[in-house]
This record gives structure tokens, sequence and C-alpha cells, in this order.
């Protein structure tokens, strides 16, 4: 399987880089994060000690050029790191996407020179963790419906507000976070800006007990009066808005990565169990009925990855990925749908325990189709740009 799913020989041939890479990671997370995959899912425990780990290795700032302390790479090696992780732990995938793909690159595209520098080094060395806060209790897929303000006062913003559903918003030490500064102009009336932990009326609020992803921490952060200086304002008044909406679409290949890292281990857990079960006699391998489950999770999975490496190749190359990255991820995310309910199925009654994978990739995989905007979202986005003048 190896062999025909790696990489996609149409788009891109990995580089001796690439391939180094894609055997580091692997290796990290076969060794690192696989023996304590179960314990931290049954604890609910995002490892930070990983993600330290993970800083040292240059992964936490993938995207962020040397001159930040980053690993100056581009889409198509976040793709390859992400995958990696999610084929052993989709959480901690998701929460390397999280910091990656949204607070640090963020700052990394939006902010000033200034602001890159004051925060971009300790976010890409994992001596911080990022979060970045969009979505509100009353607020989802209708962000712009959002409530939190940012009263402007002398050289600060004071914001009041709850944002909900934040990844890391309990560990985070650095957070990106959008907020109303004017209300009449509404989605164009969001700004956004840089809070640090410690701020005067910054907290966490509830840490949500997930049904999958459990291992990667979501919280709400609460503003109180919160005071920010007016200089972590990113960019200028008035554009969060917009620079949310092209973050999240940069999110959605991360998004992409980590549905066929998971799809992919649902695949080799599947094809490992079927040589090895037997009933009636012979391996249920060698029955048409599971070949054709996994004949048909191969396929979609092989093309699966074909979308996402081209929507990170159009993004290396500075291209328009909205309609690509949406595709992406909506095919991605609803084939690893798939191919996790067939792989519980393959494997009956131990699919539906906890000492094979299988069990958790079942309920890590529904985050999938709603984080980084819903399989709704991404059909809109993509009928819209097909019907646009």
């Amino acid at each position: 399987m190896e062999e025909t799913l790696t990489p996609p020989q149409f788009l891109i041939e990995f580089d001796e880089n690439q391939i180094a890479i894609r055997d580091t990671i692997k290796d990290f997370a076969e060794k690192q994060i696989k023996p304590h995959v179960l314990e931290w899912d049954e604890a609910q425990k995002f490892p930070i000690e990983i993600m330290k780990q993970l800083g040292e290795l240059g992964f936490l700032g993938i995207l962020v050029p040397e001159k930040y302390g980053g690993a100056g790479l581009g889409y198509i090696e976040y793709v390859i790191i992400v995958e990696e992780i999610a084929k052993v732990d989709p959480a901690l995938a998701l929460s390397v996407a999280a910091h990656n793909g949204l607070c640090t690159n963020h700052i990394l595209v939006y902010a000033s020179e200034e602001l890159k520098e004051k925060y971009l080094p300790d976010l890409v060395s994992g001596k911080k963790i990022g979060a970045w806060g969009l979505t509100e209790p009353s607020s989802g897929s209708d962000s712009a419906a959002m409530q939190t303000t940012a009263i402007k006062d002398g050289n600060y913003f004071i914001l009041n507000g709850t944002k909900n559903f934040i990844t890391h918003g309990a560990s985070g030490e650095t957070a990106v976070v959008m907020a109303i500064t004017d209300k009449s102009k509404g989605k164009k009336g969001i700004s956004a800006f840089i809070l640090e932990k410690g701020y005067s009326g910054f907290s966490a609020g509830k840490k949500e007990n997930k049904l999958g992803m459990r291992a990667s921490e979501t919280a709400q952060l609460i503003f109180e009066n919160c005071k920010v200086p007016s200089t972590n304002l990113i960019g200028n008044e008035g554009e969060g808005f917009l620079q949310a909406m092209k973050i999240l679409e940069g999110g959605r290949i991360s998004i992409a990565a980590l549905s066929i890292g998971l799809a992919h281990g649902c695949l080799d857990t599947s094809i490992k169990y079927a040589k090895e079960r037997k009933q009636f006699g012979k391996a249920i391998a060698d029955f048409q009925a599971i070949q054709f489950k996994l004949s048909d999770m191969a396929t979609e999975l092989e093309a699966a990855r074909l979308l996402t490496y081209k929507a990170a190749k159009m993004k290396d190359e500075g291209k328009d990925i909205s309609t690509a990255a949406s595709i992406a991820k909506l095919f991605s995310s609803e084939i690893a749908t798939k191919a996790s309910n067939e792989a519980v199925q393959i494997l009956g009654g131990y699919g539906f325990v906890k000492d094979y994978p299988v069990e958790k990739f079942y309920r890590d995989v529904k985050l999938l189709t709603i984080g980084e905007g819903t399989s709704e979202v991404q059909r809109i986005i993509i009928g819209r740009n097909l019907l646009r003048d």
C-alpha cells in the first residue's frame, strides 16, 4: 500500500528533504506518541510535553521563515507532517494543525513585523502554545454573528465576550482573537488581536468533555473588561473577518491532511486484522466482501490524497485555493468518516472495543466534517465559486 499511496506522482515527487521529514515525524509518532494514545484519550490529557518536543524538532513552526526561528517549509511538508501524526493519533494532529495553521499562521501572514518578532519565536519553539478564537456560543458557521466586542480606550482596546470550542483554550498562552470594533459595519467591523495569558480580564472557561479528539484540549476563552494594547491589533481595524476567512482556507488543507492520515490508519489496521483474523477456516481477507471494503477504502483514500496535495501545491504556488481547499476538505473528511465506519465493521466486535485503534478513529473522525467549516459550508463555498460570474 505504501508504494501506491505515497506520493501522488502526477502532482509532486517528494524530494530528499521531504522524505527525511516524513521519516522523522513517522518515527517520532511511532515511538513517542503511539504508546500513550489510549492513556491520553481516556484521561483527556493534552500532552503539552509532546508539543514542546515537536517544537524542538521544528514541527510547530512549519510555515514560519527561519528568521523567526521557524522551519521555513511549505504546505506540502505541512500535509506530510499532519498526515503522519494523524495515522497514529488524530487528536495530537489536530493540535499541531491548530497551532501551526491558525494562531501562528495568522500572526505570520497578517501581523506587523514588530508583532511577528515578538510572538513567533516562542510559538515556533513550543515555549508557548497558540490558540485561535473565532467561534462563540451563539455563532458557529455564521461566524460574523459574533458578540465579543473590542472598544477603543486610549492606548488599549477593552474586550468583553466569550469564545467557544477553542483548541488550547486553557493551555494556550498566546491567542489570536476576533472581536467587533464597529458593529455598524457588520463583517467589516470585526478586527483581530493578539492576547497573552496574564492580561487582566482574560481567562479560560469550561473545558469540554468530548466524544473524540479528547487529547486535544478544547475550552472557552472569557474576556471581562480585558485590556489589550492597541499595538496588538493585527493589521487595521475592520480587517479581522477577512483575515480569518483566508486563514481558514489554509486550515482546510490541514483538516484534509488530518482526514487522509486517519483514513490511512483505518486502512492499515483493517488490512492487518483481515490477514490475521480467521473465520470458517481461512483469513477473512480471503472473502470478497472484505476485499471490496478494502478496495473502496484504498481508492477513496488515494483520491483524497491527490486532492489534498493538489490544494497544498496550489497554496505553495500562491494560487487561489478557495475551491481547491474546500473540495479537498469536503471529500477527505467524508471518506475518512466512511473509512472509520468500514474499519469498525471489518473488525466486528473487536472494532467496538479500545484494544484496537479503529474505535478511537471512529470517535475522532466526526469532528473533521465540522471543524474549519462544516461539510455543508464547504458545499456552499464550492457552489458559489462555480456559479460566480
